[in-house]
């Protein structure tokens, strides 16, 4: 294959204007389509006859797409490009979203919910290498631009999905994040013809896999798997719970949002912290101790206490930003990095999406939401070990 013809200066920096624009909008539908619909679960499983086993099921399929994307991904952008393989995960996104939105049964619903998550799972994958690719001198920011509007999307998709709800039904609540998704897409395909030969193969390197033995990495991947079993259990069920606790629909979505929005804290100060400390591990301390109290908290006060809970569980699993920063400062260098997250990612994001199911089925069987904090509780012991390998001062692994 020949090489592209070189750039001018004007066009690299028009260039760079549309990706930047391409991932700020990719990364802010990130987790629209997950709490944008947690809030609408009600209203679609009366319409579409489906309960709790199925509920928790959606919630599982999200992870269990984000695992195997980790995994499957990047042998794709190998041999497509990272652009293109970012329009093809725009693309299904929106297309997934607009399938749930249409949807006529539980099977069609969670056919769609594997088609955008898929989508979901592969944006996450290529993301940061695109970031790495075209922005080196402005990685942090950038990347910090990246973490932030996906939490900004997070938060506000429960704020806008209800109103909308209330206004023109469920289904168009749930479809809308497919206009934001489609124009994703075609900005990527619009850039692939003038960047493609800056992500051919080359830049997404085939590499030895990562030895998954050691503690570094076996802690690394116990402190995501714990990490995503809370917060998409959480991002899942907690709306059901502070319902059932006694709280409105619409308290219940403020209430999820401000849960997510707690993660644009963790975006800016976890990264720093963990640099600058020689050992991490008190966050992992502080974070258990705050979903342990968080959940406590549910079992005697859910309603009354409600907002502090959802403050402790939205600090909690500052956990997550955390492992992401862990990945980066123990790899040797961006080829390490990519192995060690594609391993860590794809394991703990396998075993996290357990969770929702699991919750959904215990639930079902009338064991009540205690027995679930209780259960939930416990995990946090695996938490402590984990985050105790994974951050221990240790040479770095990946490279």
């Amino acid at each position: 294959m020949s090489a592209a013809a070189p750039l001018s200066t004007q066009s690299r920096a028009r260039l760079a204007r549309g990706v930047l624009l391409a991932v700020a909008l990719t990364a802010l539908n990130l987790r629209t389509a997950v709490t944008g619909f947690s809030v609408l679960t009600g209203d679609a499983g009366a319409e579409l006859r489906f309960g709790p086993v199925v509920a928790g099921a959606i919630g599982t399929i999200v992870t269990g797409c984000f695992a195997v994307a980790a995994f499957s991904v990047a042998p794709l952008a190998r041999r497509i490009g990272l652009e293109r393989t970012a329009a093809i995960a725009a693309t299904a996104v929106t297309l997934g979203v607009l399938l749930r939105a249409v949807a006529w049964s539980p099977g069609v619903l969670i056919v769609a919910t594997v088609i955008a998550f898929s989508g979901v799972g592969a944006a996450n994958v290529v993301l940061i290498p695109i970031v790495k690719q075209h922005f080196p001198e402005r990685l942090h920011a950038v990347s910090t631009m990246y973490m932030v509007l996906l939490q900004v999307g997070q938060l506000s998709a429960p704020l806008v999905a209800l109103p909308l709800a209330n206004a023109f039904g469920w289904r168009t609540a749930a479809g809308v994040w497919a206009v934001f998704t489609g124009v994703a897409a075609i900005l990527w395909l619009m850039f692939v013809p003038r960047s493609g030969s800056s992500s051919a193969a080359a830049t997404v390197p085939a590499a030895p896999p990562v030895s998954w033995r050691t503690p570094l990495v076996l802690g690394l991947i116990g402190l995501m798997a714990m990490t995503t079993l809370h917060v998409y259990a959480l991002v899942t069920w907690f709306p059901a719970m502070l319902e059932d606790a006694g709280l409105s629909s619409t308290a219940s979505a403020l209430l999820l949002s401000w849960f997510s929005g707690l993660g644009l804290i963790a975006a800016f100060v976890v990264p720093p912290l963990v640099r600058r400390l020689r050992n991490a591990y008190p966050i992992v301390v502080v974070c258990v101790v705050l979903m342990g109290a968080g959940y406590g908290g549910m079992i005697v006060a859910p309603a009354a206490g409600a907002f502090l809970w959802a403050t402790a569980f939205g600090l909690g699993v500052s956990t997550f930003p955390l492992c992401l920063t862990l990945i980066t400062v123990r790899a040797v260098d961006a080829a390490g990095a990519s192995r060690l997250s594609s391993l860590v990612q794809g394991v703990g994001y396998g075993a996290g999406c357990l969770g929702p199911l699991a919750i959904g089925a215990f639930h079902q069987a009338g064991n009540g939401w205690d027995g679930t904090y209780l259960v939930l509780a416990a995990t946090l012991l695996v938490t402590l070990a984990a985050g105790w390998a994974a951050c221990r001062p240790v040479p770095s692994t990946a490279g």
